[in-house]
């Protein structure tokens, strides 16, 4: 079921017919369909992203649902011939990513000649081997895209230097390789400006800069302050990891995590206090200083945060929605439109599935909030395949279309949904040596992430792909079999080595994505881990991590399940249900 709790401007009665334009309280929102059979399918909602022009609804299942301010009907579906798996909306643009990693914008400053036509944008890309995309962005008026190989891409606008490679052109209609080896893109759906975060940490940014929004620091010279056309290292960003930016049009915002602080994230602000954006009374800070609250207290970790041009919602795991900067037009839900300097609380409205807060996110409009559930699910699993299929120096299997095209893949991800059979590898050599390129990755595709794309394919190659049997089934198999040549990385200890799979780990830790994903060149081939945790800890971890269970024979001990505590935060264990930390406790209070 939807649960999507709503704010703010209720432009032309966009949202609600009969509510007035300006929602001061939080209130359900309820789509409303013109076939509600249809809806039935469309209950689970998977991301929001809203601006000026439109808000666009994500679900679950690829589909999305677009609102316009100034159309009738005020809803319409968005017509792409592929699933969708993220979209994001500026003040001028809207973008789509699909599954397959293609994506399809419009706006004026994407596509002249037809702003409200959408275009494949990835498919201009000069380098055919960098067009697929893993990740979209959009500023006010211009898409960043983030390659597969980790490069950073930006079209549309380039008045402030946003894009950067040529502070004369104002504009450009193809995508500008701005950044190789970007881990993540921040920018805003108002912003002018953008920052790039390298594998290790670096921050960079670029474009509008009037009020200190990059957090350089102040400039010698105004028009360096003002415009920023090339990438400039953020020199004195706060000590611990980048976890998120957040952009308006006047400030921004970053979340900080230091593991050994309380609470171990915290909120830096910088840019211009316009509508009281920066969360505290300072009229302009041009580096990021923190916002300071009492109500961020020391067993509260902020767990999602949204910004749009000068206003904030914070979402923490103790409950508690705080909000401040403009609010004039209800966006903050304090039930008035006075405008907000501090952070405060506001009332939560009832929440139906309120027993895991984690699950909620939030996402700002230009004058709107949006509260809404979206639980995690396996299929996250199945999104990380779909990742990997496009990281070339992971393939090693490769496979020939009828045209000679070479698809490369990955044989161990193959076993996972082909039974471990050679035979079956075989088989799929076969079809894909009469298929073309397209029809090998969609293929492919439907390997990878259980989902059937194309039924006429899939009914061509159902007897090879059991789509039934869980990851982890095969997972542990694999790991029963001790295939010692499918394991490539080693974990050293004191008195051990530890062989596992990249791609397993991969699936299962963060820690290790980031390592593995955010590199385009990794040449290492162990590391040594966290000393804290015994060999029988480490046993209970290796094994879950291929099969999501611990083994029978294990004893647990309260000594054991403090242990793995430290070893889930460690390695950032990607936790589904079951997790590990409730399956310990099961085990222990079951053995005592």
């Amino acid at each position: 079921m939807n649960e999507i709790i709503f704010f703010g401007l209720n432009d032309a009665h966009i949202f609600f017919k009969n509510e007035p334009e300006g929602l001061k309280k939080p209130i359900q929102f309820k789509f409303e369909f013109e076939n509600e059979n249809e809806n039935e399918n469309e209950k689970q909602i998977k991301q929001i992203s809203s601006s000026y022009l439109s808000t666009i609804f994500l679900f679950k299942n690829g589909k999305a649902i677009e609102y316009l301010t100034y159309s009738k009907p005020n809803h319409q579906k968005i017509q792409i011939e592929e699933n969708i798996q993220k979209v994001t909306v500026g003040h001028g643009n809207e973008a789509i990513l699909t599954i397959e990693g293609n994506v399809f914008a419009k706006g004026y400053d994407i596509n002249s000649e037809n702003q409200n036509q959408f275009i494949n944008i990835s498919s201009l890309i000069e380098d055919k081997n960098d067009r697929i995309i893993q990740d979209i962005v959009s500023g006010a008026h211009t898409i960043y895209l983030l390659t597969s190989n980790q490069n950073a891409y930006g079209i549309g606008s380039n008045k402030f230097g946003e894009i950067f490679f040529d502070s004369k052109t104002r504009k450009t209609e193809k995508p500008i390789l701005m950044m190789k080896n970007v881990s993540k893109i921040f920018s805003g759906n108002t912003s002018s400006f953008v920052f790039l975060l390298n594998s290790n940490q670096e921050l960079f940014g670029c474009g509008y800069n009037e009020y200190g929004q990059l957090g350089l620091g102040k400039s010698k010279r105004k028009e360096e302050e003002t415009k920023i056309p090339k990438l400039t290292k953020i020199q004195n960003i706060p000590k611990g990891k980048i976890i998120d930016i957040q952009c308006g049009y006047w400030h921004s915002i970053i979340l900080i995590e230091n593991e050994n602080e309380n609470p171990k994230r915290k909120l830096y602000s910088c840019g211009n206090y316009e509508y009281n954006g920066l969360g505290k009374e300072n009229k302009n800070i041009k580096e990021f200083t923190e916002i300071k609250s009492s109500l961020f207290e020391n067993d509260d970790n902020i767990i999602d945060f949204s910004i749009s041009e000068s206003h904030t919602l914070i979402l923490t795991s103790n409950s508690k929605l705080i909000v401040f900067g403009d609010n004039r037009y209800g966006q903050l839900g304090t039930g008035d439109t006075n405008n907000q300097l501090i952070p405060i609380q506001i009332e939560l409205p009832k929440l139906r599935f309120n027993e895991n807060i984690s699950n909620y996110h939030l996402s700002c409009g230009d004058w709107t909030s949006f509260l809404y559930y979206s639980p995690l699910s396996f299929s996250n699993l199945e999104e990380d395949l779909i990742k990997l299929f496009r990281r070339k120096e992971f393939c090693d299997i490769s496979f020939k279309t009828k045209n000679g095209e070479i698809i490369e893949a990955h044989k161990l991800i193959l076993k996972y949904r082909l039974n471990q059979n050679e035979n079956e590898i075989e088989k799929l050599q076969e079809i894909i040596s009469k298929k073309s390129i397209k029809e090998s990755n969609q293929i492919f595709e439907m390997i990878y992430s259980n989902r059937i794309i194309n039924p006429k394919l899939y009914s061509e190659i159902k007897e090879i792909i059991n789509l039934n049997e869980k990851i982890e089934e095969t997972m542990k198999r694999i790991y029963l079999n001790e295939n010692e040549n499918e394991k490539d990385f080693i974990i050293e200890r004191k008195e051990k080595q530890y062989k596992f799979p990249k791609l397993i780990l991969i699936m299962r830790s963060e820690l290790y994505r980031g390592m593995f994903l955010s590199v385009t060149e990794d040449t290492s081939n162990k590391v040594t881990d966290y000393s804290e945790l015994s060999n029988k800890s480490f046993q209970i971890f290796e094994y879950w991590i291929y099969s999501n269970q611990i083994k029978d024979e294990i004893k647990i001990t309260q000594e054991i399940i403090d242990e793995i505590q430290i070893g889930i935060d460690y390695f950032q264990l990607n936790q589904t249900n079951p997790n590990l930390f409730d399956l310990l406790i099961n085990k222990f209070n079951n053995q005592n």
